[in-house]
């Protein structure tokens, strides 16, 4: 009776020490696994971290690329601007130049055709003060003979008929110019010597018909014939 209690004591420790075995084993298991699910999240969050670490370094790669495309760009148009302002200003600079050489041509050719206009007023007003002296000089003349106590009658009727008649051609170059200046030439002169007349124009070409023109008026004013007449141009 006593061997048996006492292995039934033994069965008991036996039991016990296994059951206190198995519960170990138990917790340790759990912990181990708590431990290891532990471990996974935090390498879980390490991988998450070092995802976001990854995502944020690469965002911002792409942001810098972006920045510095943008920046190159804008560099670009400042330097495609600046070509442009630079080429629009050489071209004004080109035009201005270019305008001011055609101004100066311009100038030069007015100034050209202003002194050949002056040169040619300078020789028709020049021509008509000579034509007028020489007529005063001659009326001169025979005013002597007239008033002179000692001319015959026959020179003082002489000098009265060509008195008469130098006021007559002149009265009839007056009105022949006159007539000429309508027919558009703004400058002529007229110079009688006995039956021939010179007309100069101031043109620089004259038209068959215009030639005609004034021959008919220098024929009807002066009173002479069309072949005594002689037309040139100044």
């Amino acid at each position: 009776m006593k061997l048996f209690k006492k292995n039934q004591v033994i069965i008991y420790v036996i039991v016990l020490m296994l059951m206190t075995a198995g519960y170990l084993n138990y917790t340790n298991n759990t912990k181990n696994q708590a431990a290891v699910e532990t471990s996974m999240q935090m390498e879980s969050a390490d991988d998450m971290q070092l995802a976001d670490i990854g995502d944020a370094t690469l965002v911002s790669s792409n942001e810098l690329v972006t920045e510095n495309t943008q920046e190159n760009q804008n560099a670009t148009k400042e330097e495609n601007l600046l070509d442009a302002n630079t080429t629009n200003e050489n071209q004004t600079i080109i035009n201005t130049n270019t305008n001011a050489e055609e101004s100066k041509t311009n100038q030069s050719i007015e100034t050209r055709q202003t002194n050949s206009n002056s040169s040619s007023n300078d020789y028709f007003t020049k021509s008509k003060l000579e034509r007028e002296t020489m007529y005063s000089q001659i009326l001169e003349t025979y005013e002597k003979v007239l008033n002179s106590t000692n001319s015959l009658e026959i020179n003082k009727q002489t000098a009265t008929q060509e008195i008469q008649k130098i006021n007559d051609t002149k009265n009839s170059i007056m009105i022949s110019e006159n007539l000429i200046r309508t027919k558009g030439f703004e400058n002529s002169v007229i110079f009688v010597n006995g039956d021939s007349v010179s007309v100069i124009v101031g043109a620089q070409e004259i038209k068959p018909e215009e030639v005609a023109q004034i021959q008919n008026i220098i024929a009807r004013e002066l009173k002479t014939d069309i072949q005594n007449i002689h037309i040139a141009t100044k």
